[in-house]
């Protein structure tokens, strides 16, 4: 974790401002017909103020509320003349929030501050907690201000009212945005999300979507046999446009949209890029009785956390000098040096060969420190002597260079992926970082039939699904997304041609070749032999895999 004295203080107050263009496009969408009253809760530098009076004639405007952290924003702000109607404030929004609950907005804009709980103050994060939770939530430590921002504006919309938020891609995948996706459905009648092929802004990985909301008018009551909490919200529609970049943005009235009426669920909303066809495949999956997932025969657990990846993982001239072979393990550090889907001794060895961090340093809790070899002991001086020891995690240790909850996989999920994510059989014994993930099987399963079981274009999709875009078009997928990947139940295959399949899979993963031939052989062989399901139905599947896949690298 970065310490809060390291960041800059553009990422401290979470400013990344919106360019004109999208930020006039934004207020365009908007279709003024009424007067109205309008708040944008974090104007920055005024790009939306401007846009606003530009686009929306003074006539049409009762007031605008624009709240700004920054004195010296809103000092040249204010160097340039507004309308009566206009009232600046420097104040924190969530300040401004507090003591003004009952003000209540016809149209709010804007580009949340994207700030990470921990750099909150005492004071922010206690009024962030009273949002959350008079909307229902629950606060945590994972949740950042934008999601605040948002219930907030959200909250102060009138009925009928219009928000348009830039906000990051999170939302819509995210773990941690579960429940305002579940707010947002609650709320909102009408919810279109603009999304980009390309990063939009410049400088960052973030990719971001622009949300465009209509609030709902005020509840009526439901008869009870209409309530399910898994069914469909019919007050409410999603829609998902994509634009190339801001250079392609259209009018609304000038885009198909193809509107779905949402589910009020945990799901994510990733689901709503996918076609009617495609959506319908998966629920097939969901409801088939001959697919299981991680989390039915294995428990998924987060890599090894050292607290300081540099000082545990070391290469063969460290154990060398200091003499560590007896309290070391093998390490499988980074996606490279998973070579094929079995990690095996000669991959770790060529891994050593190639000056990698090959070994995890393994010290015992079961002697005390005084009786240490002698150079384990100055490795370890040494490290307290260079700040080794400063960090949060070693901090909190009894002994900081003890690293917690080492343990040994029978094989490793990759958090990070590229073109496609790779499943690895343990064959050495080895641990990881938390750059992977410990999968450990559960009594009676054949981790062979579980490795041939991934490598298809059904799992491949369903990872995509589960897993989230994170920055230059890398795959993440968390420990509790892995868990849910469906997986075909392949326990009664028959022995030697799973031996002959996984065989194969290593060879094309090994040796780089092209990935969707092997797809070929195995969706052949196990989607449309073994489970009988249709060659056009696996194309679907293969299809779904790759708009996603395609999706997140075209911002690399």
């Amino acid at each position: 974790m970065q310490l809060k004295e390291h960041t800059t203080a553009q990422k401290l107050r979470g400013g990344y401002y919106t360019d004109p263009v999208l930020a006039e496009y934004i207020v365009n969408q908007m279709k003024i017909k009424d007067k109205v009253s309008i708040l944008e809760p974090s104007c920055g530098d005024g790009v939306f103020l401007r846009s606003i009076k530009k686009l929306i004639p003074d006539e049409k405007i009762e007031a605008v509320e624009a709240i700004e952290i920054l004195k010296e924003e809103v000092n040249l702000i204010n160097e340039k003349v507004w309308p009566d109607q206009y009232h600046i404030q420097c104040s924190d929004f969530l300040k401004y929030y507090h003591k003004n609950k009952k003000r209540k907005f016809d149209l709010i804009l804007g580009n949340p501050p994207y700030i990470r709980y921990q750099y909150l103050t005492k004071a922010q994060r206690t009024i962030q907690s009273e949002i959350l939770e008079n909307n229902g939530m629950t606060p945590n430590k994972l949740i950042n201000s934008w999601v605040c921002f948002l219930v907030a504006c959200v909250e102060r919309l009138k009925d009928g009212g219009r928000i348009g938020f830039v906000i990051p891609a999170e939302l819509l995948q995210i773990v941690y945005a579960e429940q305002l996706r579940q707010y947002l459905i609650d709320e909102l009648s009408e919810i279109l999300l603009i999304t980009f092929k390309e990063l939009v802004f410049e400088g960052i990985e973030q990719e971001v979507v622009v949300l465009l909301g209509t609030k709902k008018y005020e509840k009526k009551e439901k008869s009870l046999s209409n309530v399910n909490a898994d069914s469909t919200d019919a007050d409410t529609k999603i829609g998902v446009i994509e634009f190339k970049n801001l250079s392609d943005l259209r009018p609304l009235d000038q885009v198909s949209i193809d509107y779905k009426p949402i589910k009020h669920s945990k799901e994510k909303w990733t689901k709503y890029f996918l076609t009617t066809e495609e959506n319908s495949a998966i629920q097939n999956v969901k409801v088939r009785n001959d697919f299981y997932s991680f989390d039915d025969i294995s428990i998924v657990n987060v890599g090894i956390t050292t607290g300081n990846n540099k000082y545990f993982s070391v290469g063969q001239d460290i154990v060398d000098e200091y003499e560590l072979k007896d309290v070391v393990l093998p390490l499988i550090g980074r996606s490279s040096h998973a070579h094929g889907i079995y990690f095996t001794k000669e991959d770790w060895n060529q891994n050593i060969s190639d000056g990698t961090r090959a070994y995890l340093i393994n010290f015992p809790t079961d002697i005390p420190f005084e009786e240490y070899h002698n150079l384990h002991k100055k490795y370890i001086l040494e490290g307290e002597n260079s700040g080794e020891n400063k960090g949060y995690k070693c901090g909190i240790r009894e002994r900081w260079y003890v690293v917690p909850s080492v343990w040994v996989p029978d094989a490793f999920f990759l958090r990070r992926n590229n073109t496609f994510p790779k499943f690895v059989l343990n064959n050495i014994a080895a641990v990881s970082t938390d750059t992977m993930h410990r999968i450990k099987f559960k009594e009676g399963i054949n981790p062979k039939k579980v490795l041939l079981s991934y490598y298809n274009s059904i799992t491949f999709a369903f990872t995509e699904i589960a897993g989230r875009s994170y920055g230059g078009g890398v795959l993440e997928i968390l420990p509790r997304e892995v868990g849910v990947i469906p997986l075909p139940d392949l326990q009664d295959f028959d022995d030697e041609r799973t031996e002959e399949l996984v065989a194969i899979i290593d060879d094309y993963v090994r040796n780089k070749r092209n990935i969707e031939e092997m797809l070929d052989i195995i969706d052949k062989e196990i989607l449309t032999g073994y489970l009988g399901i249709e060659t056009g139905e696996t194309k679907i599947y293969r299809g779904i895999w790759k708009k996603l896949m395609n999706r997140r690298l075209e911002r690399k």
